[in-house]
């Protein structure tokens, strides 16, 4: 590869967070002009990873994107930077994040681009990058994109004539992710006599999820499916699940699925309307797979979010239980530098590495329903494997994300919960998020009201220094 030099007279400058880039549309950095830099330094990037494209013609780069409307805007422009560069673009439209990333694999792309934003609301929007075998970006790739482009380094690459790239539309996308979702279940197994009812967010599996369900023999009714471009998340999908768990106790169904925008994660409902996140999901699910000897060296990986009962049920098991920092890029890095299989995060990113790179809710939600079905147990049965540790977590919103440390008053209060919690087991974290304009803060221990009160005077603290 092109080595590309470091910059000493450029000021360091980051536009990548946890989970690529992400923020308001139309206003830096997640603009037209950005993302038309960012196709450009990212084709010059991938082009030169390998001087040879996995095709064996043209570098070519898969785009992908979610339902809202600034989709369209972003699409355009980070296409026309891409093939500006002399690379070859795959439209796919409206896919689940999962599904780009299995596109890219499937269509032997050099690089897979998602434009979404995931589960924030409709006016936000973001671009993740995948790599030619479906995974995420390391830092230093992400790092080399970056400096591109606020270098300026590419702008005298100019291609001309038939040098350009060219675009075109895959019509087969979404039956090809449909079909890799299936291929999950053994091929004898179906659904049939299962009522599943499934909130899609109004997001990018809007059609995925009811027809993978639909063609296993499921009973299926959807909500969430009718994308305007400005209704993705609102009131509805996995950020906001109480509507799913009032459609699965109104319709007497078995189990309820509920993605967010771009489907990436899942929370399910059981039959008698209780919520089921991603910690319910992991430890049901690697308890099965311990259980059949596919849970490779015996580990999960979930990160410092998830509920202490996590480790105590794997641990009662014989597994453990490795933490990671937040985000799922931070699990899977773990699950690869470790060969582990099963990993994922609360809020429903769970990752299968037996069959997806990255989080799928869908893939998720089909394991769940293989072991329901050959347990022959419900939902609300399963989730009894574990003991849930009382936690709250609270979210303030922020104008500015000040280190906590020059946050005297909110470093002693942490301080003083710190000394009240952790010798009964307990725990305090507080950080920033790495998508919104949040601080959150996470409180565990045996006993609520305790938590209740140290969550109010953190919280207030937060509020009254750095609060929007």
């Amino acid at each position: 590869m092109k080595e590309i030099k470091p910059i000493s007279a450029q000021p360091t400058k980051r536009i990548f967070g946890t989970d690529g880039v992400r923020g308001t549309a139309n206003i830096e950095p997640v603009t037209a002009e950005t993302a038309l830099k960012l196709g450009r330094a990212a084709a010059h990037v991938f082009k030169n990873l390998h001087s040879e494209s996995r095709s064996r013609g043209r570098h070519r780069i898969v785009i992908g994107k979610d339902t809202r409307l600034s989709g369209y805007m972003l699409e355009n422009a980070i296409s026309s930077g891409v093939l500006s560069m002399g690379v070859d673009v795959f439209f796919i439209g409206p896919l689940p994040t999962p599904g780009v990333a299995y596109v890219t694999r499937s269509l032997r792309a050099d690089a897979g681009i998602v434009i979404t934003a995931s589960h924030n609301p409709y006016a936000d929007n973001g671009i993740k990058f995948f790599r030619s075998d479906g995974y995420k970006l390391d830092d230093v790739i992400e790092g080399q994109i970056e400096q591109l482009v606020f270098s300026g380094e590419i702008e005298t690459i100019r291609p001309t004539a038939e040098a350009i790239g060219k675009a075109v539309r895959i019509e087969d996308a979404l039956g090809r992710y449909i079909e890799f979702a299936k291929t999950s279940l053994p091929r004898t197994l179906t659904l049939e006599g299962m009522r599943i009812v499934v909130d899609c967010a109004h997001g990018a599996a809007y059609k995925a999820t009811p027809c993978v369900l639909r063609e296993l023999g499921a009973e299926v009714f959807v909500f969430g499916n009718q994308p305007d471009g400005t209704n993705i998340n609102k009131d509805c999908g996995s950020m906001h699940p109480e509507f799913l768990c009032a459609k699965v106790r109104e319709l007497r169904a078995d189990i309820g699925i509920a993605h967010d925008g771009d489907a990436d994660r899942v929370q399910l409902c059981d039959e008698k309307g209780t919520l089921i996140d991603g910690d319910d999901i992991m430890v049901i699910a690697a308890l099965e797979m311990l259980g059949q000897g596919t849970l490779l060296n015996n580990t999960l990986v979930s990160t410092v979010m998830s509920n202490a009962g996590v480790d105590a049920a794997l641990k009662k098991a014989g597994a453990k239980v490795l933490r990671t920092g937040v985000g799922d890029k931070n699990v899977i890095d773990e699950m690869l530098k470790g060969n582990f299989n099963l990993g994922g995060e609360q809020s429903g990113h769970l990752i299968f590495r037996d069959y997806s790179t990255t989080g799928d809710g869908l893939v998720a939600a089909l394991q769940i329903l293989r072991i329901m079905k050959t347990k022959g147990e419900s939902l609300s049965a399963l989730r009894q494997c574990w003991t849930r540790y009382p936690q709250l977590v609270t979210n303030v919103k922020v104008r500015e994300k000040v280190p906590f440390e020059k946050l005297d008053d909110v470093l002693n209060l942490v301080k003083q919960a710190e000394a009240k919690l952790n010798p009964e087991g307990g725990r305090v974290l507080l950080r920033y998020s790495g998508t919104e304009p949040k601080a959150r803060l996470l409180l565990e221990g045996s006993d609520r009201a305790v938590l209740d009160h140290w969550s109010k005077q953190i919280c207030d603290a937060v509020q009254r220094q750095v609060g929007a």
